[in-house]
């Protein structure tokens, strides 16, 4: 049997390519997604199927949960970031904290038990905001903050049921939501400045690291955090 592997927010963006990744990498995976057209858009994989999920309903992530015989690989990676000072309001800092924060640790404790039978994983989706704070985005970087801190605590807790737990830190990454600013010169040249690559990065960056947390030969890393930044946070 294939191991099988659930995404959240794996239907488009870094979550897709993680999604595509781990289906090459020889797992069975449920790419989910919030919205039908989300799925819809999903570009159909062998090894992939689609799910509709909302990480801060408890009856829709029990739904998906409840639909499945074994479950090795969690993989959080849905999360919102509000625009245009929404996030210095309540209702969308409190948003943008149950979305990425909140759901991250529902779904990981709703995993929980299957992840334990199969001596499973998760990979949690923290930020470069995790290590420093946003004058933009206070509720994501608060957010992500939280998720670093959630992984190392749940690491330590769930160690002795078999579960390893880390995370993953991106940095800069080329997606459809950075398009504009990465094909706006005078925007884009301050973040390659700080870069030592000196480039952006892709959502493949990504998804590598994630089938590495996800195998054999990481089976004695926990409570990581992994920068996938190009050194952006080395300088």
């Amino acid at each position: 049997m294939s191991r099988r592997a659930l995404v959240t927010g794996g239907a488009r963006g870094i979550g897709e390519a993680i999604s595509r990744a781990l289906a090459e990498a020889g797992f069975s995976v449920i790419a989910c997604g919030l919205t039908e057209a989300e799925l819809a858009a999903f570009t159909p994989h062998p090894a992939i199927r689609t799910a509709q999920l909302d990480v801060t309903s408890d009856a829709s992530v029990g739904a998906v949960l409840a639909g499945l015989d074994r479950l090795d690989l969690l993989v959080n990676c849905a999360g919102v970031i509000l625009r245009g000072g929404g996030e210095f309001e309540m209702a969308g800092f409190e948003r943008t904290i149950a979305v990425n924060l909140l759901g991250t640790m529902r779904m990981c404790l709703a995993a929980r038990p299957a992840l334990a039978a199969a001596q499973g994983s998760i990979v949690n989706t923290a930020s470069m905001l995790t290590f420093h704070g946003s004058a933009f985005a206070p509720a994501y970087a608060a957010s992500k903050g939280g998720v670093g801190q959630l992984t190392k605590s749940l690491a330590a807790a769930w160690a002795g049921q078999g579960i390893r737990v880390n995370a993953i830190a991106p940095g800069w990454i080329a997606t459809d939501l950075t398009r504009p600013l990465v094909e706006d010169a005078v925007r884009s040249a301050p973040i390659l400045a700080r870069t030592p690559m000196n480039r952006w990065g892709e959502p493949a960056d990504v998804a590598g690291v994630v089938v590495f947390l996800a195998s054999e030969a990481a089976r004695f890393v926990t409570g990581t955090i992994v920068p996938i930044d190009g050194g952006y946070l080395a300088v």
